[in-house]
């Protein structure tokens, strides 16, 4: 896109600054390019698919675990989706006053909530995913079979990294506190 500056301009750059800091460049070039290409891929396909559909990418990412893993409690597919369970509250509101998506509470455990398509909920996936999928060949075009199979299984070892080792890591790097709460960047009122 004009006026943004390239993956390669940006790498060049920051060796550039960092100069003589005994960092892991290459490790540092995959984490940079893993958030740089998620965040493209995410805009691209907000903005080429999804908007269509009155979807965000949170809403998507909701509809396809419920979709793919069938009825589910909250929690489960807040952890899929990769957020908190106060964001699919927020979510899971907007896509059943949409007729999307229906709660019920949990047979067992009234403390829980299941989550599950209506049938235009699923019949809104039937539709949307062949044309999602299009976009995501579209932005794996410039690769092979081989080389997307490679990167797939790259990415898998990241995560699985994060997955099994992070917590271990954490602690290890705090002293075994918790870490500090999140914040919203804004500073306190005097």
């Amino acid at each position: 896109m004009p006026g943004q500056r390239s993956i390669s301009e940006a790498e060049k750059l920051a060796q550039a600054k960092l100069g003589g800091i005994r960092i892991h460049r290459e490790q540092m070039a995959v984490v940079a390019n893993i958030y740089r290409a998620a965040s493209a891929v995410r805009q691209h396909l907000e903005n080429s698919v999804l908007r269509g559909q009155d979807l965000t990418w949170t809403a998507f990412v909701v509809l396809w675990v419920v979709w793919i893993w069938g009825e589910s409690e909250t929690r489960h597919v807040a952890e899929e989706a990769g957020i908190s369970k106060g964001t699919l509250t927020g979510v899971v509101r907007t896509l059943e006053g949409r007729g999307l998506v229906s709660r019920t509470g949990h047979p067992s455990d009234g403390r829980l909530v299941l989550l599950s398509l209506t049938d235009d909920g699923e019949a809104l996936m039937q539709r949307l995913f062949p044309q999602f999928n299009e976009e995501e060949a579209f932005v794996a075009s410039r690769l092979s079979d081989d080389e997307c199979r490679g990167i797939a299984d790259g990415l898998r070892q990241v995560v699985l990294q994060v997955e099994e080792s992070g917590e271990e890591r954490r602690l290890a790097l705090l002293d075994g506190a918790e870490p500090a709460p999140r914040r919203s960047g804004r500073r306190p009122k005097a």
